[in-house]
């Protein structure tokens, strides 16, 4: 197995930790830049086109899997050139500009769900969509299995009072690798209504954390509460349980959430990001449509945050029915399923 990303990729420490050979290759962003900067791009791709060949002929692969993005151009065009099956993983319900352009040059597009099929033609073999859903970390899988486990292994790694019998929900909420400003300040604005009902996990992100140290300063919690409050900057190895140990979480609706929250029978409130040119509006549609999430829009968190999560810790009924509907759509088996069907490309 060989990964090849941009050569200044921030995925190549998480690449290169779990063991797995890097290689960088030249690439650019085209769309959504300013002439110059495309016409830099274009001559970067180019030379990337020509990197990823040497690649390929060094590595001799016998399929190609690419997730979409612009660094994956060049990865694509070169295997074309080499004639080795190209297969793309579509993690969003939506594709973006890149996924269904280099679509045409893929033998198969694996899709998280039924309803992304359309995009590229249908199911195979009338078209090229296979569905697989989407590839969860095993240390999940595992984790969700027994929640009350996950909850006092997670409490005993962060050493936090979050586990016992007549401890309150926990409540994780998180805005993605970095955090999210929004997210952030209407959870701090909740806080003094939600303690008394529940824990929380808060990931703030490293780019906030300055600004939780400030607002800790001007607003400490009352003692009795304070021991509810788990603010962190980060959760790596942790995550996993964080996820299985949760009651509810609030998050951004990525792509991990259509794989995650299922596999975690975790109840959401999803806050998709709004930005152009990103899927996370069909995520949280696909989830709050099977009864497994409630949508917040990011202008309205300030005022509908603090209602939603109150009401939610407070009903376990209705967080049990939640939870029951994001079991129904969980795939634990997708990375097999991705595995199975790049298989198949090479007996073809």
């Amino acid at each position: 197995m060989l990964w090849v990303g941009s050569v200044d990729g921030m995925e190549r420490a998480l690449v290169e930790r779990a063991g797995i050979p890097y290689q960088g290759v030249r690439t650019g962003k085209i769309r959504g830049v300013n002439p110059l900067r495309a016409a830099v791009s274009v001559s970067k791709m180019t030379m990337g086109v020509g990197e990823s060949q040497l690649v390929f002929r060094r590595f001799n692969p016998d399929v190609c899997l690419v997730t979409g993005g612009y660094v994956c151009a060049p990865v694509v065009m070169a295997a074309r050139l080499q004639r080795t099956p190209v297969m793309i993983y579509l993690p969003d319900m939506t594709p973006g500009w890149s996924i269904q352009r280099m679509s045409r040059f893929a033998a198969r597009v694996a899709v998280t769900f039924p309803e992304a099929a359309p995009f590229f033609g249908g199911e195979a073999p009338a078209g090229k969509a296979v569905v697989t859903g989407y590839p969860v970390r095993q240390e999940l899988v595992d984790a969700a299995q027994d929640r009350n486990t996950s909850r006092r292994e997670l409490a005993e790694a962060l050493e936090r009072p979050l586990a016992g019998p007549d401890e309150p929900p926990l409540v994780l909420i998180w805005g993605g690798s970095q955090g999210s400003r929004s997210i952030n300040q209407a959870t701090w604005a909740a806080l003094d209504d939600m303690l008394p009902a529940a824990h929380i996990l808060h990931v703030v992100g490293t780019r906030d954390w300055l600004l939780y140290e400030a607002f800790a300063a001007e607003h400490p919690l009352p003692q009795a509460l304070a021991g509810r409050y788990h603010p962190v900057a980060y959760l790596h190895d942790e995550m996993a349980l964080a996820l299985a140990a949760a009651d509810l979480t609030v998050a951004r609706a990525g792509a991990s959430s259509l794989g995650e929250f299922p596999v975690a029978h975790l109840p959401s409130i999803l806050v998709p990001l709004p930005l152009a040119g990103v899927n996370q509006q069909r995520n949280a549609e696909q989830l709050a449509r099977h009864g497994a999430a409630v949508i917040i829009d990011d202008e309205k968190l300030g005022i509908e945050l603090r209602p939603t999560l109150l009401e939610l810790v407070q009903d376990e009924g209705r967080r049990s029915i939640m939870a029951a509907a994001a079991a129904d759509l969980a795939q634990p088996e997708a990375a097999l399923n991705i595995a199975s069907a790049l298989l198949e490309l090479t007996e073809r």
